[in-house]
């Protein structure tokens, strides 16, 4: 079933698709003040593919967000104008206006994103100091996000300034467990926080919620022997898989979560988690290499998706199907077998 085209009238919570540069130009305008997210795409990438079923889901979620899905190389003049060269590329417009820009198929981050602008354009437009103050709050919140937070520019992956890329080799080397918020993504957070902390530069590193500051002091503290003191160590690998296998009295190893399966056995294991009404929880695998790798080893099983119970490993797809045929799965489930 082809997406209703932007011109027509839409049903909440459902994806349009932007078929000419005029209808793309009546969309933005006629949603004014409101969340645009554009994703330009084409049909041979299998990724953008990915990406549409992704942006299907969060459409059902955030039914105040317009989706679109605009045919990068079917309308080459507005592909041109937002100098899209590749795809997967999404775009979020509020008030006709381009507010941020992301490339690639990253679904954790476009998820992110959509829930960060969509909160902050159903804010009611207050006095300045009402805003200063959400800002603050936001703020506040993300500085606390991990026990040990990393401002900087690109990601650890992808530093994208010679000053962020030291800070997170020193770092590394003193496996350091840290997460990290790219500046870049967010110009709000980006100036607000050099004032928030009284800092003007980046990279800067927090710890439990207070600023140890930029890459000269993390060096002063390196070279001192007080850096190991100060930020939290990773945790052991074995104990962290433990720690996730725990997490809930149902756990499932996947690729994907609960709602974008992103592997056919994944998907029909989930259908038939869904079908027995037992709450659990998932782990998208694809998020986190090291996780995908060492529990292969810890469990001694090859493959996933992989399903647990109170911390012990019941099997695979296969082994799932075989419990309810028999009709054990449920008691499984439970914990009663």
């Amino acid at each position: 079933v082809s997406p209703p085209s932007c011109g027509a009238a839409m049903a909440a919570g459902e994806v349009c698709e932007a078929g000419s540069a005029e209808q793309f130009q009546q969309l933005l305008q006629q949603k004014e003040r409101s969340l645009v997210v554009v994703h330009f795409w084409a049909p041979w990438a299998p990724q953008c593919a990915q990406m549409n079923e992704v942006m299907a889901a969060l459409a059902k979620e955030h039914t105040q967000v317009t989706f679109v899905k605009l045919e990068a190389e079917a309308v080459p003049e507005v592909s041109e104008k937002y100098g899209i060269s590749s795809v997967p590329t999404f775009l979020f417009f509020k008030n006709s206006q381009k507010v941020d820009r992301l490339d690639g198929a990253h679904a954790p981050e476009l998820t992110k994103r959509v829930q960060r602008h969509a909160s902050s354009s159903s804010l009611s437009a207050g006095s300045n100091d009402s805003v200063k103050e959400d800002l603050n709050v936001r703020l506040k919140k993300l500085i606390n996000a991990a026990p040990c937070m990393l401002f900087m520019k690109g990601s650890p992956k992808e530093p994208r300034c010679g000053f962020s890329k030291q800070m997170v080799e020193i770092l590394n080397k003193h496996g350091i467990s840290f997460s990290s918020f790219d500046i870049f993504s967010d110009e709000e957070v980006r100036q607000g926080l050099k004032t928030y902390s009284n800092w003007p530069t980046y990279p800067q590193l927090y710890v439990s919620g207070e600023l140890i500051g930029g890459l000269d002091i993390v060096k002063e503290l390196e070279a001192s022997g007080e850096l190991d003191a100060v930020c939290p160590k990773v945790q052991k690998l074995e104990n962290r898989l433990k720690a996730l296998i725990n997490k809930a009295p149902v756990m499932l190893f996947m690729k994907g979560s609960k709602q974008v399966a992103k592997c056919g056995f994944s998907k029909q294991i989930v259908e038939i988690m869904n079908n027995t009404g037992v709450d659990y929880e998932t782990f998208d695998i694809l998020e986190d290499e090291e996780v995908r790798q060492g529990l292969k080893t810890y469990s001694n099983w090859p493959t996933y998706p992989q399903l647990y119970v109170k911390g012990e490993l019941v099997g695979g797809l296969d082994i799932i199907k075989e419990l309810k045929e028999t009709g054990e799965l449920l008691p499984v489930l439970k914990g009663e077998n």
